[in-house]
């Protein structure tokens, strides 16, 4: 990566998508502006998303265009392309200034991305130091579009959105944690009313339920809360 100094006018427009990524209502809209602020400030990046591997199957979280969809689904088919090596190596960055030249680093990917029309692409790893997020995957229509500098610009914007993908998934992880707690304490107070249940006995009922049917309990939680009957009536 380039040591160059970032032209302030570049700086500034970093540092106005960092306040934005951190002013987003929730993890998907997080996801959905991180794509967009990459077509809109790396030089010649046409489209881009986000995906991410679970379970080793592809995922794409953000796209701006139906492209990206595609793109990820093949890499995901074929295990390999430089957005699902970014995911799965250690590598931070995989630039591709002419797709037309891969096809010894990836054969059974950049065959494909020719027929789609992708001339240029890079794939940076999204991470912090405590986790792997996924890849930010942009694209281009024309060889050479993306280069060195479009690399080293989409490198600190990447860092940037690291940051915010991170601390929008903690916020979401925090509102289903406190969400289902409350599930959780309000089917419990239904059962001891309702059935002359301890807490013991009612949150042990729920644990049954869901073991027995393989179920989130948090999901049998808001059963009875919102039927106000017992797991077991179901």
């Amino acid at each position: 990566m380039a040591n160059d100094e970032v032209p302030a006018e570049l700086a500034t427009a970093l540092a106005q998508m960092a306040r934005d990524l951190l002013a987003q209502d929730s993890l998907q809209e997080t996801l959905d502006r991180i794509a967009r602020h990459a077509v809109n400030l790396v030089q010649g990046c046409e489209a881009a998303g986000i995906m991410v591997l679970q379970n080793r199957q592809v995922h794409t979280l953000a796209a701006t265009d139906d492209l990206v969809l595609t793109s990820d689904r093949i890499q995901g088919e074929v295990g390999q392309g430089p957005c699902f090596d970014a995911v799965r190596t250690k590598a931070e960055s995989y630039l591709v200034k002419d797709m037309r030249d891969e096809a010894e680093r990836w054969p059974r990917y950049a065959p494909h991305a020719r027929e789609l029309g992708i001339g240029s692409m890079i794939g940076f790893k999204l991470f912090t130091e405590e986790e792997n997020l996924g890849a930010l995957d942009l694209y281009s229509s024309r060889p050479g579009a993306l280069n060195d500098y479009s690399e080293q610009v989409g490198w600190l914007l990447a860092s940037h959105a690291a940051v915010a993908f991170a601390n929008a998934r903690a916020e979401a992880d925090l509102h289903i944690a406190i969400s289902s707690r409350q599930d959780i304490g309000m089917a419990v107070g239904i059962l001891m009313e309702r059935h002359k249940l301890s807490t013991d006995q009612a949150f042990a009922l729920l644990s049954r339920a869901s073991q027995e049917r393989n179920v989130k309990l948090r999901e049998i939680a808001r059963r009875v809360v919102e039927t106000g009957e017992s797991p077991d009536s179901a």
